[in-house]
C-alpha cells in the first residue's frame, strides 16, 4: 500500500519546514505550495488524501482556497485541517464555514498537529 499524502499550502517557509520535520518521521508523503492558488491547483492535480491549510495568505486565502476545494466533486471530500494564527479572531468558526475539517492554532506542538493529522488520516 503505498504512503498516504498530505499536502501543506502554507506561504511561511519556517512554518513549511517545521510541518516537514515533523512528518519527516512518518510514512507520510509530503507536498507544498506557497500559495492558495498553487495549492488548489496541485490539489486538484494530486488528490492528496488530507490538506493542511493556511488560513492568512496572500493571493488567494486559506478560506478561499478551502471553499474552491469544496466546490469540486474530486476534492470535495479531503480532509482540510484549518491552520492559523489568529484563534481569537474567529477564524476557527470562519474556517469550519468555509468547509474545514478541523482546526489548529499557532503556535501548536508538533505533537498535537500529529495526533490531529492521524485522527484523519491513520500511518498504514
Amino acid at each position: 500500500m503505498s504512503p498516504k499524502t498530505i499536502l501543506h499550502i502554507e506561504d511561511n517557509e519556517s512554518n513549511r519546514k517545521i510541518v516537514r520535520d515533523v512528518l519527516s518521521r512518518t510514512s507520510y508523503r509530503l507536498l507544498e505550495a506557497s500559495d492558495g492558488e498553487v495549492g488548489v491547483a496541485l490539489a486538484l492535480q494530486k488528490l492528496p488524501d488530507l490538506i493542511l491549510m493556511d488560513v492568512q495568505m496572500p493571493k488567494v486565502s486559506g478560506l478561499e482556497a478551502t471553499r474552491r476545494l469544496r466546490a469540486d466533486p474530486n476534492t470535495a471530500n479531503i480532509p482540510i485541517i484549518a491552520v492559523t494564527s489568529f484563534a481569537l479572531s474567529g477564524d476557527g468558526q470562519k474556517a469550519k464555514e468555509a468547509g474545514a475539517s478541523a482546526y489548529l492554532a499557532k503556535p501548536y506542538s508538533p505533537r498535537k498537529l500529529l495526533s490531529l493529522i492521524q485522527e484523519f488520516l491513520p500511518e498504514v
